[in-house]
């Protein structure tokens, strides 16, 4: 069966958001149908694909955060993760969460292949009976 797949990439970060979609990109399925969607940022993922979420069967979420001096990093983390946690929990429909969180752009820029585990995920919660 082809499965439809969204990618919502947050493109704060460019190069590292460009560096986890060719990862995730890399293992999906060739028959498999993808759309890309580009978000500012991180916390604009879970309502892009909340308004998307009957349209596909799994979605992977792209995105970094890197700390700063402000407690902004925590707030984000924690809402965007836990935001994806529920719309896939509700929905019944996996959605890889490719979203790093790091401490410099020197560990983020090590990170971008993390898009394939998110992608990863998805395919085998997909392909499960």
């Amino acid at each position: 069966m082809k499965k439809k797949i969204l990618i919502v990439s947050a493109n704060y970060y460019k190069d590292i958001s460009n560096g986890l979609l060719s990862s995730a990109l890399r293992l999906i399925p060739k028959k498999s149908k993808i759309n890309i969607i580009n978000v500012p940022g991180v916390f604009e993922i879970p309502v892009t694909i909340s308004r998307n979420i009957k349209k596909f069967d799994g979605f992977i979420a792209l995105g970094c955060v890197i700390k700063g001096q402000t407690p902004h990093f925590d707030f984000i983390s924690q809402a965007s993760t836990q935001a994806i946690m529920n719309l896939s929990i509700d929905s019944k429909k996996p959605i890889g969460n490719g979203i790093i969180t790091c401490l410099n752009m020197n560990q983020a820029k090590a990170r971008k292949k993390k898009g394939a585990e998110a992608a990863n995920a998805i395919i085998s919660v997909l392909s499960q009976k």
